[in-house]
């Protein structure tokens, strides 16, 4: 597991996937041989809740324990995953959405039904994540302000899903449906997008299964 003596630069040589986490913990680059513990208190950044998130980012068979995640800061957690959200939406569904309608105006009457499906999705996941941030989030800061009579059950089983499995008959469209000669180049890329993307979907679905439902969980316990 990583600790706070490391170095910042060792987390990503180790995870180069970690470096789409800063931006959304306000962290920027430039950070030279820092350890973690150093960045993170000048960046204000809770020590502990950083770890968890890398650990749980990169490890696939860590879970955090009980005590670690009693630790964390509840709405630093939050306010990452609203950042996070951001990032899909406003940046890279953005940036693969602008790739897809080229390919879409070049592939005729499956170019149409590629876009459409890709619409869809982005919809789908819009939906999704103004659902949690309008309820799920709400609900768990409110707990975190009360008092312990005042702590309300949060029912999880409509608000989370996972979000990534869509690409995969995306990516499906893209690389095995549409005509042959219609912009390889451009629909290689894309494919490598989207694949970044849904693992990075991927792992924060992880995050809020390992970290953010067990926290509030554990909160409604107290």
């Amino acid at each position: 597991m990583f600790t706070a003596q490391n170095k910042l630069i060792e987390l990503l040589e180790y995870n180069p996937q970690l470096i789409l986490m800063l931006p959304r913990f306000g962290m920027k680059l430039g950070f030279g041989e820092k350890k973690v513990e150093q960045l993170c208190q000048e960046n204000n950044i809770p020590i502990s809740l950083f770890l968890l998130i890398c650990n749980a980012y990169t490890f696939d068979d860590y879970t955090p324990s009980e005590s670690e995640i009693k630790e964390i800061d509840g709405n630093v957690l939050i306010n990452y995953l609203i950042a996070s959200h951001d990032y899909y939406l406003n940046h890279r569904l953005k940036h693969i959405g602008k790739h897809i309608n080229k390919i879409a105006q070049e592939a005729g009457d499956i170019g149409t039904i590629l876009l459409k499906f890709f619409h869809e999705y982005e919809k789908d996941v819009a939906y999704h994540f103004k659902n949690e941030e309008e309820n799920l989030f709400p609900s768990i800061r409110k707990n975190l302000a009360a008092t312990s009579s005042g702590i309300n059950k949060i029912d999880f089983s409509h608000t989370h899903e996972n979000i990534g499995d869509k690409l995969t008959d995306l990516t499906n469209i893209i690389i095995k449906y549409l005509p042959s000669e219609v912009m390889s180049n451009e629909r290689i890329g894309v494919w490598f997008d989207i694949i970044q993307l849904t693992k990075d979907l991927e792992k924060h679905t992880d995050i809020e299964e390992k970290i953010l439902i067990p926290y509030a969980t554990l909160m409604e316990g107290d």
